[in-house]
């Protein structure tokens, strides 16, 4: 019985990071349509809603690794995903600043965020089918 449960709170969250996912990179990409400067009834909202999925990833995470032991595929999985979700933070918090940066750093800032939901993704994957 407490399985089904904790499948049905896994299978809830994973959608809610699914929905998550799609407004943070649907207003990224309104944000990067609109250009600089940035609309602040925009951005704020991004940063809030990217800083939020990274925090229920996190807990969802920990909340797993309590039930259950993590293999090392999903732990390795899951310190990529943080460090990718860290790449995005940095990376957002750098494009929307007046500096002149590398091309780079946009450019990073556009890839990265895909990374980060492909590597969500598996790592979600591997904690609920304990690899």
């Amino acid at each position: 019985m407490t399985k089904g449960v904790e499948m049905g709170t896994l299978q809830l969250r994973v959608i809610g990071e699914g929905v998550l996912f799609l407004v943070i990179l649907l207003s990224g990409i309104w944000l990067r349509n609109a250009g600089k400067p940035y609309n602040n009834s925009i951005l704020t909202p991004h940063k809030l809603l990217s800083v939020a999925t990274a925090v229920l990833l996190f807990w969802t995470i920990r909340q797993m690794s309590q039930v259950t032991k993590l293999g090392a595929t999903a732990l390795i999985a899951s310190v990529i995903t943080g460090l990718l979700f860290l790449g995005c933070i940095v990376s957002g918090a750098l494009v929307t600043t007046d500096l002149s940066l590398p091309a780079i750093v946009s450019k990073m800032h556009k890839i990265i965020p895909y990374l980060t939901v492909l590597s969500t993704a598996v790592t979600l994957y591997l904690l609920a089918y304990h690899k």
